[in-house]
């Protein structure tokens, strides 16, 4: 049994070092030519609107608010200055979804995002996306690399297509730190020792984001109070989370499969699922010795197999947010493709781990 476990870990660390870290490379060297393109035009949109400013900086060769949707796709969260009149309100009506409201004795002449406030005083994502919208059409045909980068129709998200092969898409956001949603209070399960309460403290301080996107939970039914709502983003608490062990080194891996083997028709998988499960598995794993290296094989079955549960019962839950359904929309018949093909890719890594070398 050991023996085996240990084959498989041996042949994942070589997973790891041939195709992860040639993917991490190759997505690193993407996201610097991307990056050029849209700072270029977030500097010409914040001439035209100083409230925009570009919050895209490189940190240790990492870039601040960029997401990696898959090696093609990127979300780069642009953050807005001054919430401060407003109250965050989230009550459960919308999953995922927050509003902010202006604070009561607040003028609206006193925030900086006033022709955005409703009738009812209400801080609008949709009205912010749309004046953004417009501000990136106009940059877009302005800026040095026009000839490379087009505004994709639509849609009313933000979304560049670069060179004919990338896709980024632009989201306007609040950071809201020292304050924690109350959709996600239940966080942590009182039950579960992990990830113990410093991390938790730390977790809860690092706060969250709140985007103008359109909600998973309101396609197809949008009320004007609900397109006003502001879409909660962890990703910073999720990052946190993952630190230590063989965590990180996990999820490049799931990732990797995903990326050659689990790309499919109607899109049921994205890398944020993979992150997901791996949060859940560190609950079901509380003790830090259950991501020692040597059981990177252990954790990566149990999120397979887990994956696998999730698409058949067509559910998948946000990880803080349960009540939010990260497959809802998905069509059932891409779901049952993709439970089929993790399942054959989940025993072929079992039964073999040598076929690592061709996955």
């Amino acid at each position: 049994m050991i023996a085996a476990q240990a084959k498989l870990v041996y042949q994942l660390n070589k997973y790891y070092t041939e195709r992860c870290q040639a993917r991490k490379a190759a997505i690193a060297k993407t996201i610097r030519e991307v990056c050029k393109v849209v700072s270029d035009v977030l500097k010409e949109v914040e001439v035209q609107e100083p409230r925009f400013i570009s919050s895209l900086t490189e940190i240790d060769a990492r870039y601040e608010g960029l997401e990696v949707v898959s090696p093609t796709e990127f979300e780069v969260v642009l953050y807005l200055n001054q919430m401060g009149v407003f109250n965050f309100v989230d009550d459960g009506s919308l999953p995922g979804c927050a509003v902010l409201k202006l604070s009561d004795g607040r003028k609206r002449s006193m925030s900086l995002w006033v022709e955005f406030i409703t009738a009812s005083g209400y801080l609008s994502a949709r009205k912010i996306r749309s004046r953004f919208q417009t501000l990136v059409a106009q940059a877009v045909d302005k800026c040095s690399y026009r000839d490379v980068v087009k505004m994709i129709a639509d849609t009313s998200e933000v979304r560049l297509r670069i060179r004919e092969r990338y896709v980024v898409q632009i989201t306007p956001a609040f950071k809201c730190t020292g304050i924690w949603p109350r959709s996600a209070a239940q966080w942590p399960l009182p039950h579960i020792p992990w990830p113990g309460p410093n991390r938790v403290a730390e977790v809860k301080a690092e706060g969250f984001n709140l985007l103008s996107k359109e909600c998973y939970s309101l396609t197809g039914k949008q009320s004007s109070a609900e397109s006003d709502a502001w879409v909660l983003q962890f990703a910073e608490a999720e990052n946190r989370l993952l630190l230590g062990g063989c965590r990180s080194k996990c999820l490049s891996v799931l990732k990797t499969l995903r990326d050659r083997h689990l790309e499919l028709p109607g899109q049921p998988l994205n890398n944020y699922h993979m992150k997901t499960l791996l949060l859940y598995e560190c609950e079901k794993h509380p003790r830090e010795t259950d991501w020692d290296e040597a059981c990177l094989g252990d954790r990566l079955n149990g999120i397979l197999l887990q994956l696998i549960s999730c698409l058949q019962c067509r559910r998948c839950p946000h990880y803080f947010l349960p009540n939010l359904d990260l497959f809802q929309g998905k069509p059932h018949s891409a779901l049952e493709s993709a439970a089929k093909q993790t399942w054959r890719l989940a025993r072929e890594i079992l039964t073999n781990p040598k076929s690592l070398d061709k996955l």
